[in-house]
């Protein structure tokens, strides 16, 4: 082949295989995983706060005092963000390799993605797993009865 030829461009494009994890492919894998596992947690918890008891007129303060007093809703409310933002920062970021073509723009813009999405999975995490409904409450609440008992 000379300079002056182009290569045929069905042809394999042959690069050197790096070692380690094919992060692409786990990535991959776990968006059609997460996304599975997201539709089952979203409709449950559609179903449990708009269809289940007396649908959405149920919603008030009291129903997540009830609903976040129970561990299982805790972790099924967290297994469900913890889900989410990462499904839907891999997105961004695939999204962002796709289109941003300078490299050091792309790697900013990765980052930032990961550093939202772990800062709002701490701060979720912690608004569910440290909610006390009494916290601030003073005597000319209406939640005063229910916090002294």
């Amino acid at each position: 082949m000379t300079s002056d030829t182009i290569a045929d461009p069905r042809s394999p494009v042959a690069r050197p295989r790096r070692r380690g994890p094919n992060l692409e492919k786990w990535g991959w894998i776990y968006m059609r995983l997460s996304g599975v596992v997201l539709v089952v947690l979203i409709f449950g918890h559609l179903f449990v706060n708009l269809v289940a008891g007396d649908g959405i007129r149920q919603i008030d303060f009291a129903f997540v005092v009830g609903k976040y007093a129970s561990p299982f809703w805790q972790w099924w409310d967290v297994l469900m963000l913890w889900l989410a933002l990462i499904h839907g920062a891999n997105g961004m970021r695939t999204i962002i390799n796709d289109y941003v073509t300078h490299h050091g723009t792309r790697r900013v813009l990765v980052w930032a993605v990961t550093l939202a999405a772990a800062f709002l999975i701490l701060l979720g995490t912690l608004v569910v797993f440290t909610f006390d409904p009494c916290l601030g409450v003073t005597q000319d609440s209406s939640l005063w009865d229910m916090c002294q008992g």
